[in-house]
């Protein structure tokens, strides 16, 4: 069965494999080379783990995405466009997974999501060397949390690509399939809807 061949983790491609490029693998993959495949999976799945992972706030499905997407990303190769990056083409797929489960989930417990400091550069946060501002840190980072968690999935999308991932506006682009113009647009409005849910959080913390 392809997903146990292609997803075991720790598979290793045939010497030269490793320094071939996305394209050569992708073409190789196509004609049913199944070790250009498996390194593309090793290329990816951490990029892929991370991306998911702070979309759902959960090792267990995260992982699940993981497999789910890069059997998704076999079962399609015919359809990848080679003018794209593979990794904009595979995030992409990630994105629809992430919305398709959004949408099913009826409530999610115990959310966590990777610690923000120092990756919302529009956000001020403590000083590393005053705990004063340490505290202080600590509680913007639960607010920030919180606020993030509590975001329609649209939103949280492009606040982890932008802020998080730090993804370049033309491969955010290329991700949700709309203009440069129109992956600038969404990140505003996703900062701002941000902001509106993080300010009464704030304000609870400095009670």
């Amino acid at each position: 069965m392809i997903e146990g061949r292609v997803l075991e983790y720790g598979a290793s491609g045939r010497v030269g494999l490793s320094q071939a490029s996305d394209q050569v693998l992708v073409i190789r993959a196509r004609e049913g080379d199944y070790d250009a495949f498996e390194e593309l999976f090793g290329r990816y799945r951490t990029l892929v783990y991370r991306f998911a992972y702070q979309m759902t706030s959960r090792r267990d499905d995260a992982e699940d995405m993981v497999q789910e997407a890069f059997v998704r990303a076999y079962q399609n190769l015919h359809r990848y466009r080679d003018e794209a990056k593979f990794t904009t083409w595979l995030l992409r797929i990630v994105a629809n997974l992430c919305t398709d489960q959004a949408r099913m989930a009826t409530r999610r417990t115990n959310l966590e999501q990777r610690e923000a400091a120092g990756a919302l550069e529009w956000m001020t946060l403590g000083t590393p060397d005053d705990p004063v501002n340490n505290l202080e840190q600590d509680r913007q980072k639960v607010a920030l949390r919180k606020a993030l968690s509590a975001l329609p999935t649209h939103h949280r999308t492009m606040i982890v690509l932008r802020d998080l991932e730090e993804r370049d506006y033309p491969e955010i682009a290329g991700i949700l399939g709309c203009t440069v113009g129109g992956a600038k647009l969404r990140v505003l409005r996703a900062r701002r809807a941000l902001r509106d849910r993080l300010v009464p959080l704030m304000t609870e913390v400095e009670r």
